[in-house]
Order: structure tokens, then sequence, then C-alpha cells
């Protein structure tokens, strides 16, 4: 009788045990599901108000790293620097694989800062409209990234703006290819201007 008590104790306090590991695991399970990543700054310009953080991708990482050149030259090429902010802004603003949300758009901080908000509403209105919410990493869903960019023509003339003229904008005509096929019917091409805001040059408008 005593030997069938103790198997008895051992049994439920095996069971105990288990339930307790099996809880355990689930709510490692659960945690790490809804866990929300966190983006970190990786490098910046601080001159220009550049940031580099570290959920973009290799590719970004690196045109990144070839503006911080262009922009640490004791004499500036602008001509490279436009170059390169068009590369970066249509890969960032159309690549749509890497952004957590519809409210995750990318781009931004090439974007004159007094057209920022109506730039932001009619992206999510727009191209960004039914980008599924990725914070907790399981979104299934297949989105465009841009593979090749091609930059057409560069022209400088005037731009009027918030009663401001600038008479040497850049007009940079683009075009450029996605890595998945089935996304050739996305927009691959759009006349970019820039303009010359303080000692940086900002997007001002997207045609």
């Amino acid at each position: 009788m005593k030997l069938k008590k103790k198997a008895k104790i051992i049994i439920v306090v095996l069971l105990i045990i288990l339930l307790l590991v099996l809880s355990i695991l689930s709510y490692m399970q659960f945690k790490n599901k809804n866990k929300v990543n966190e983006v970190k700054i990786l490098n910046k310009i601080d001159k220009y108000g550049y940031t580099l953080k570290d959920n973009k991708t290799t590719k970004y990482k690196n045109l990144f790293n070839e503006l911080e050149k262009i922009l640490n030259e004791k004499e500036v090429n602008e001509e490279e620097y436009v170059k390169k902010i068009t590369e970066m802004f249509i890969y960032d603003f159309y690549s749509l694989n890497d952004k957590t949300a519809k409210t995750d758009i990318g781009g931004v901080e090439f974007v004159y800062k007094e057209i920022l908000d109506n730039f932001l509403k009619n992206a999510q209105n727009t191209y960004y409209k039914y980008v599924e919410s990725n914070i907790y990493n399981n979104r299934k869903q297949l989105l465009p990234v841009v593979s090749e960019i091609n930059i057409e023509s560069i022209d400088q003339k005037e731009f009027t703006y918030d009663k401001n003229t600038d008479d040497l904008a850049y007009y940079v005509k683009v075009n450029w290819t996605y890595t998945d096929e089935k996304f050739s019917n996305y927009q691959n091409e759009a006349t970019l201007v820039f303009i010359h805001d303080d000692n940086k040059l900002s997007l001002v408008e997207l045609q």
C-alpha cells in the first residue's frame, strides 16, 4: 500500500512538473511571437540629418555608406549627391518588403519638411495602402523590392515653392526594375525635383 501511495505521489509530482514546463514553453512562445523589434541607429550624417537604421537592407546600407563618402568630401559634388539620394529614395520608397506597416513610409528623410505631412498622407492612401502589418515579424504578404535603378538625366532649372524660387533646382529623371516580375506593372519611372534646403538637397516634388 505504501509503495502504491508513493507511486501516486511521484506521478502527481511529475504531472505538475510537466504542466509547469509546458506553461513556461507556451508563455515563451507567445512572448517571442508578440515581441516588437526595436529599431536602432547604426550611423548618422549629422550635418545633413541623415540616419541609418538597423532594419534597413544590406543594399540600402551600402547606398548610405556611399552617400556618406560623397558628403564627407571637402567640396561636395552636388550632382553625385543628388544621384545618390535619388537612388536611395527610389529604393527605400518603392521597396515595400522591409516595411513594418502602411505607415512605415520609405525615403522620408529626403523629403522637404514643409510638404512631409502631405507626402505621408498620399503615400498611405496610395502606394502603401495595402501593406499588411509586420510588427511581429509574421507577415506572409508578397511585396515589391526595387532591383536596378537607372538615372536617365539630370537638369537644373527654376522651381518655385512656398513663394520662394530655386533657380538651380535639380530635375532627376529615373527608371527602375523590381526583383520579381510579378510587380512589373508597378510604377517604374519618375521625375524627382530637389531644391537647395540650407546645406542639403530636399525632395519637393515627385512627378
